[in-house]
């Protein structure tokens, strides 16, 4: 039994502590290579780990919790504790993180009026059903119960979003009636506006930021009555999303002579220590402009690279924190290689619309439906109806429509949409014959993870399709998840054009990290047996998808690629170097 107390300064049993901390998210790494991460961080002179928590991956449906797995956060935290490492646990039902809706669950939109952070009883009662079941998983785990964790996290940068204390008092509320007992935090930016909404009597408030430390400090200093400082989130780099022309780094000799700072003046906790990877359809947006959805990749130049290589970062980094604490002689005890397992051809491929009623169930209505009022999260929706009533397709809009849509006639391509263009009308003067179908498929790319617009997240198609002046009516809808990949049936039609899956197949006489390259091929998707490792897209700046070795096993192994765009290769390459841009 141990207590942490914050005072002028944070207090283990008494005595003072200095936190030198690191993010690792859980839930970005395959589990057999927690320790590894853990054992690199603790080498580099740091005594902490800190994590995020998902709401929309431990109940990604309502009521259906999960946590094993990549999900099993006790084995986290107990590894952790293994290894002598503190950990700051940030349980908010918002994470941000690039995450997809943040981390909050698809399923909130299904209601009417459902409104986000706020005090807004619906929401509130969710997090409270949430809490019944995560928070007992957490609170064994503390310092005074023995465990080590030392701190939690109220909400995480708030004051960005809002300004509603009684919503923050609630979450608080929830926290401690949970058997929270540890000191809590809140996170913020580091400007009067931000500390001001975010800040909540009883919880530190500490900072997120990349540089200027004494300029970040100095005004993060006004709000801790006397308390430590500490910068929550030490930006050490930054996150990619498709289309943004290479691969974010950071300033490395500025980031050096930040962390210095930061260290002589308080605490820290290095945001990415190992990003990782988005996997499956995980990744977030961000909307400012315009529509940028974040890569597959989570590298955010941390640390450690995406798949856990040492960097000179952290050669750097371990030299400065060294000035301040012991560095542990820390033996790495995983053998962790990477691997060029080659070139492969395609073994078989099948066109999306002959396996529908595969990977679907269709569900008609009048009018177009958005996923989630179809009872799905996240993937692809297709919407089918024949041109009955129309000559030919001479204009198209699509009402209420986000993020990206593909449009065929007859299996024949006629337009993608994206972003703002989903909600302009088009002039096709596109020839049809009486009863042709259409085929409108629209991608869920991430919902938003930040600021008002995530009250805005709904997918696919809500309100209507208008051809020609005019409201179509009468739709097929299938909902493509995508979640049961081995009910593709690869001898099923395939035709050129159309939305399509390639099965590739290779042998294994070791397991090792590796990296999908698919240059040559569009937009899409890969599965690599039966685990999705997240989206491709050739515009990058991503041009490779990490594959963990532990998803691999020795002998034959099945590698399944799904495109959308008809821009499709006979080969993928299995390379041991990463390219991100």
């Amino acid at each position: 039994m141990s207590t942490f107390e914050i005072r002028d300064n944070f207090y283990l049993d008494g005595e003072p502590v200095r936190i030198i901390s690191g993010a690792v998210h859980y839930f970005r790494i395959v589990p057999q290579y927690w320790r590894d991460r853990l054992e690199k961080l603790k080498s580099m002179g740091c005594n902490t780990v800190e994590t995020y928590i998902p709401w929309n991956m431990h109940e990604q449906e309502k009521g259906q919790f999960r946590f094993q797995g990549m999900l099993d956060i006790e084995g986290f935290i107990r590894l952790a504790r293994e290894l002598g490492l503190y950990v700051i646990v940030r349980p908010s039902p918002y994470i941000c993180a690039e995450w997809e809706f943040g981390g909050l669950p698809a399923w909130l939109l299904r209601e009417d009026g459902m409104r986000l952070r706020v005090s807004y009883g619906p929401f509130l009662r969710h997090v409270e059903e949430y809490y019944k079941v995560l928070l007992p998983k957490l609170t064994p785990w503390q310092c005074t119960k023995g465990g080590p964790v030392i701190l939690m996290q109220v909400e995480n940068e708030y004051g960005y979003y809002a300004n509603d204390r009684g919503y923050l008092e609630e979450i608080r509320k929830l926290m401690r009636r949970g058997g929270v007992e540890v000191p809590l935090v809140t996170s913020d930016g580091p400007f009067p506006e931000s500390l001001n909404g975010g800040k909540l009597p009883g919880a530190l408030p500490t900072g997120n930021f990349g540089s200027r430390t004494e300029e970040r400090f100095g005004t993060l200093r006004q709000y801790t009555d006397g308390g430590p400082l500490m910068c929550t989130e030490f930006w050490v780099g930054w996150f990619d999303h498709w289309g943004n022309g290479g691969h974010m780094r950071g300033n490395l000799e500025e980031s050096v002579k930040d962390l210095d700072k930061m260290l002589e003046l308080g605490h820290v906790n290095i945001y990415m220590f190992e990003g990782g990877t988005n996997f499956g359809f995980m990744n977030g947006s961000n909307y400012y402009d315009e529509l940028t959805p974040d890569v597959t990749s989570y590298d955010y130049d941390g640390v450690l690279t995406e798949d856990g290589q040492i960097t000179e970062k952290y050669r750097r980094y371990r030299e400065v924190i060294g000035k301040y604490t012991d560095i542990p002689d820390v033996k790495f005890t995983a053998d962790i290689k990477r691997k060029a397992y080659g070139t492969l051809t395609v073994q078989a491929k099948t066109g999306l619309f002959s396996n529908l009623d595969r990977l679907s169930s269709c569900k008609e209505s009048v009018y177009p439906q958005f996923m989630e009022c179809l009872g799905q999260n996240y993937g692809y929706i297709l919407y089918r109806s024949n041109l009955d009533t129309e000559e030919n397709l001479d204009k198209l809009r699509l009402w209420e429509a986000n993020d990206r849509a593909n449009i065929w006639v007859e299996d024949k391509p006629v337009l993608t949409l994206y972003d703002r263009e989903l909600l302009e009308e088009h002039e096709l003067k596109y020839p049809t014959s009486k009863g042709d179908r259409l085929d409108i498929l629209v991608e869920n790319m991430g919902r938003v993870n930040f600021g008002p617009r995530m009250e805005h997240q709904r997918k696919g198609i809500g309100q209507c399709v208008q051809i020609n002046g005019h409201m179509h009516n009468h739709w097929q809808q299938y909902p493509l998840p995508l979640d049961h990949i081995e009910n593709v049936d690869v001898g099923r039609a395939y035709v050129e054009g159309t939305p399509s899956f390639h099965r590739f197949e290779f042998e294994a006489e070791e397991t090792a990290d590796t990296f999908l390259d698919f240059e040559g091929w569009g937009k899409g998707c890969a599965f690599v047996n039966g685990f999705h490792i997240g989206r491709f897209w050739e515009i990058g700046p991503q041009k490779r998808l990490y594959i963990p070795g532990p998803l691999l096993k020795k002998g034959l192994n099945e590698i399944i690629l799904f495109e959308t765009d008809g821009k499709v290769s006979e080969t993928i390459t299995l390379t041991d170097q990463p390219d991100i841009g």
